[in-house]
């Protein structure tokens, strides 16, 4: 067993790969910043391309996209290298940044925006699994804490660079302004990734890609537009569900037959594997509904500007990073983690509990108190997760067994916002009413008792002070709702932590196949025998090459 004793001389990178490290955490950049800049552009990118009604297919062709790409991408570069792929998911974003850019109607955006997610779900899982090539998991904490230090700058500086921007340059400068750090990110992967691999020549999954694309996109689709563009309950989301499924049960009877599954459906039979994974799902559906509902508290209760709501977030985001390094740090230096995210977990719901005690007489003082602790908990668990999958992984299911965290990660995200959103809206307008004074109903203008017409403190301004009251205080219940829904969430997701397995975390990038661990046991067995067939006197040959092994 591997000791998990602290080595006795401090770990470096090479060279080399510190290079590689910074190319990696370029392309991470402009892949995660891309999901949030565009946002404040919204407005003026639909005035002038049109497309109003269809707007949100910016964001959603991203999603999907990039969802579909994460687990093919995993896979194909287990068995053909990282190399490539990652230099060409670095090209196919600056091609769909240059395309976006350019766009001169809404649906080539849409299309450009496509083209972008596949780059993102090909750089963004690779860059993590590519860390697990190049670092030993008892070193990899503190660098995979860079990491998610990218995310959680990018998710505060996004919609900041964002009307930066677009009111000093136009927001075609949104995609532009990527493309000369992706130059410089493949210009270091180009020189100085060069990765051992052992090319696997096999068939390529094709009807397994073919049913989880159909499967994906249906849920996903389903997920996003229930509750919002259509009725949980009408025909097109039942549809869409009942597609999904369809979908799954193919998917899974194709993998059984595959002899190179997309997703090698063993990988589920370890503990580790399926409840990181578990857990990964529910913290991002905590994490991501937090992020997007937080902000309509702070500008539909507390009144905050929504030009600076890019700064709403940054308390959560400050203990997300910090905490993050911090415990990256400390678990390279104990070679634990398993406390670390367990406890994460726990401060997690504390801040989760205190976003449920916020009332419409709160003050901003005690949100942030809130994010604070929201963000530490998750700085400790969240990138530990991949951590853990990464170190229980086997060398031919690294690239798979990373981007099926991102992946889960990615779906349990939207499913937390499709959710946490649906609570949000369906009680509502009742929730505004019961707050209202006799009488007033009746005189509500016209879709002030609706989730988009509480988020800007300019036309709460223009309604009466009555009824920009009841508004407040009916948006405030329906968030308590929506927080309190999270916590079960939080108990699932600390169960599945406490569930994984605290294996000791690897002194080498590594470890080997089971085939390869006996096929090496089998040549040192026949080596032994042959020096012992020369000196017959060695008895102790045969232990002396196999014992390092036990």
């Amino acid at each position: 067993m591997t000791s998990t004793a602290a080595p006795s001389e401090p770990y470096r990178l090479s060279p080399e790969a510190s290079r590689v490290f910074v190319g990696l955490m370029l392309g991470m950049l402009v892949a995660s910043i891309s999901q949030t800049i565009v946002g404040p552009a919204m407005p003026r990118i639909v005035s002038e391309l049109g497309g109003m009604d269809h707007y949100s297919w910016v964001a959603t062709a991203a999603m999907l996209v990039s969802a579909i790409t994460v687990p093919i991408v995993g896979k194909l570069s287990d068995l053909y290298g990282r190399r490539g792929f990652y230099l060409a998911g670095l090209g196919v974003f600056m091609l769909g940044s240059l395309t976006a850019g350019l766009a001169q109607s809404f649906w080539v955006l849409v299309a450009a925006r496509a083209i972008q997610g596949l780059g993102m779900g090909t750089v963004m899982p690779l860059s993590q699994t590519i860390i697990g090539d190049i670092i030993p998991p008892r070193q990899r904490g503190k660098y995979q804490g860079y990491m998610g230090a990218v995310f959680g700058v990018t998710s505060v500086a996004g919609p900041l660079a964002g009307g930066f921007i677009t009111d000093h340059w136009g927001w075609r400068w949104l995609f532009f302004a990527a493309i000369p750090v992706g130059v410089l990110a493949t210009a270091v992967i180009a020189r100085f990734l060069h990765l051992p691999q052992q090319r696997r020549e096999a068939q390529v999954d094709s009807l397994g890609i073919g049913t989880l694309a159909v499967a994906l996109v249906a849920i996903l689709l389903a997920t996003s537009w229930g509750g919002t563009t259509y009725a949980w309950g009408s025909g097109v989301i039942i549809g869409l569900y009942a597609l999904g499924a369809v979908g799954l049960v193919a998917f899974v009877l194709a993998e059984r037959r595959a002899p190179e599954p997309v997703i090698p459906l063993r990988l589920f039979r370890s503990r580790v594997f399926s409840a990181a994974n578990l857990a990964s799902f529910g913290l991002a559906m905590v994490m991501f509904g937090a992020i997007i509902y937080i902000p309509v508290y702070a500008q539909g209760v507390l009144g905050v500007d929504a030009t600076n709501s890019g700064l709403i977030l940054a308390p959560l985001m400050l203990g997300f990073i910090v905490m993050g390094i911090v415990t990256g740090l400390l678990i390279t230096r104990t070679g634990v983690y398993k406390p670390f995210m367990a406890t994460g977990i726990v401060v997690m719901g504390a801040g989760l509990w205190l976003l449920t005690r916020l009332t419409w007489e709160s003050t901003q003082t005690q949100l942030t108190l809130a994010m604070v602790v929201l963000g530490l908990g998750i700085g400790m668990a969240m990138q530990q997760f991949t951590l853990v999958v990464q170190n229980a992984a086997e060398r031919r299911d690294l690239g798979v067994a990373t981007a099926s965290s991102q992946f889960f990660r990615n779906v349990g995200s939207t499913v937390g916002i499709a959710v946490f959103g649906t609570i949000l809206t369906s009680g509502l307008g009742a929730a505004i009413a019961a707050h209202l004074p006799a009488g007033v109903s009746g005189a509500l203008p016209e879709g002030s008792a609706s989730a988009g017409s509480v988020l800007d403190p300019s036309a709460l301004a223009q309604l009466p002070p009555a009824v920009a009251d009841a508004v407040r205080q009916g948006l405030a219940e329906q968030l308590h709702e929506v927080f309190l829904v999270g916590l079960p969430v939080v108990a699932l997701v600390l169960l599945a932590t406490l569930a994984i397995p605290a294996l000791p975390l690897r002194e080498s990038a590594h470890h080997e196949t089971v085939e390869e661990t006996a096929e090496e046991l089998g040549h040192e067995l026949l080596d032994s025998m042959a020096q012992s067939s020369a000196d017959p006197g060695s008895v102790d040959g045969q232990e002396a090459a196999v014992a390092p092994r036990a």
